[in-house]
């Protein structure tokens, strides 16, 4: 999954006042009826990286906060756990021979995992720019910077590191092995691309470590699980995504597709929000007209440039009528999904956040989902994405497991 632009903090408070307006575009003829919406922190954009997987878990989990009763919730650092997630990724692609993908994507577990393993920090304790922080005066009461932040690009940084990394594949075959000093080499790059590690740090007056903040946080990574749904394993068992950003190799539980779009469902009527894998690469995903479709009939949507090579940004220009007026979409089989998921025309794409239920006119389901992109199109960095599209393009869900429904955790024993 990833993702990108210029960091922002434009946050969005509990009321998101902006959507008084229910429609994805000016001069749409969608019409949106709020079902539920629920509180999350800034929308914001990955800058020129491929990070997305840390800002939508991270939103997700920030989105938590609210949920347990916490009113004036500090954005946690994505950086941090991307540097950390890097450190881990590294030491397993030497463990494996460079057999594992060592790129700039991650996946959901990846959080729990680094949180687990080394805590987590605010965002304004690390920025992922090295000699900047801030303290909680630089935010404005609703939570935004008082100064523009630094736009992000990791492109040099991946570079770098990986560069590095396939140097390191290359003293395997040494006959003394590989130079123990590497991750201390490594270390370094990361400190210079994305400032120094964090051992301690004070924040609103009191002393932390990564460690001991998350625990004053009071999120219980246990409580978090993931859920797919595809017939190539079995049905309400454990499988493993079968994924390249899946380098952590963590576990999902296998549902059927009915269960998985109610359990989305029953999740936001219930007040818990959900992190979102999805492929983003097809026609109907437009960014820019805030809406996320699968027309029965593809060709009235016309395509012009390609899309970032990480999944970004809005990518290639999208335009058709169907974006404007409501269309018949495809019906959506689970024999349709596995066949887009083993002809590789579904790929792990992106993360997003999903934070809402709407319906149209016609009575279809439409998510509201917060992505990373920056705030440039009218749901103001929001877009509602279909159910067929929920549907036919969903990689994976993560959630807290009381939000799953009863009857379905039952099938999963």
């Amino acid at each position: 999954m990833k993702l990108i632009h210029a960091l922002q903090f434009a946050f969005i408070g509990v009321s998101f006042s902006f959507l008084a307006q229910t429609t994805n575009i000016e001069g749409s003829k969608y019409k949106f009826t709020e079902i539920v919406k629920l509180p999350c922190t800034a929308v914001q954009s990955q800058g020129k990286s491929s990070t997305c997987w840390s800002f939508s878990a991270l939103s997700f989990f920030e989105s938590e906060l609210y949920r347990m009763g916490i009113k004036d919730v500090a954005p946690l650092s994505e950086m941090y756990v991307v540097r950390k997630a890097y450190e881990l990724k590294a030491e397993k692609f030497i463990r494996m021979d460079g057999k594992i993908n060592f790129g700039e994507g991650g996946a959901f577990h990846d959080i729990p995992l680094v949180i687990r393993k080394f805590g987590i920090v605010p965002y304004a304790v690390y920025t992922g720019f090295p000699g900047v922080r801030y303290e909680s005066s630089d935010f404005t009461a609703d939570g935004g910077l008082k100064s523009d932040a630094k736009p992000i690009n990791h492109g040099e940084l991946y570079k770098d590191i990986n560069s590095f990394m396939q140097e390191m594949l290359n003293q395997l075959s040494n006959e003394n092995g590989i130079d123990m000093g590497w991750k201390r080499n490594f270390s370094k790059k990361l400190d210079s691309y994305l400032g120094e590690d964090v051992s301690e740090f004070e924040w609103n007056g009191t002393k932390y470590t990564p460690k001991s903040y998350a625990t004053s946080l009071r999120l219980d990574m246990d409580n978090y699980v993931s859920l797919t749904s595809f017939t190539n394993h079995p049905m309400y068992q454990k499988c493993m995504l079968e994924i390249p950003d899946n380098w952590a190799w963590g576990e999902s539980y296998n549902v059927g597709l009915d269960d998985l779009m109610e359990t989305a469902v029953s999740a936001l009527k219930n007040g818990y929000t959900l992190a979102w894998g999805a492929d983003v690469s097809e026609k109907g995903f437009s960014f820019k007209n805030g809406i996320a479709i699968v027309p029965k009939d593809e060709s009235t949507i016309a395509v012009v440039g390609k899309d970032s090579k990480g999944f970004n940004d809005a990518g290639a220009d999208r335009s058709s009528s169907a974006f404007l007026n409501p269309v018949e979409e495809l019906k959506i089989t689970p024999e349709l999904r596995q066949l887009a998921y083993d002809n590789k025309t579904t790929t792990d794409d992106h993360g997003m956040h999903i934070v809402g239920l709407f319906q149209d006119q016609k009575g279809v389901n439409y998510f509201l989902v917060k992505n990373s992109w920056g705030t440039n199109n009218l749901p103001k960095g929001f877009l509602y994405v279909s159910e067929n599209y929920f549907k036919y393009k969903t990689i994976n869900l993560y959630l807290h497991k009381n939000a799953i429904p009863q009857e379905i955790k039952n099938k999963l024993k």
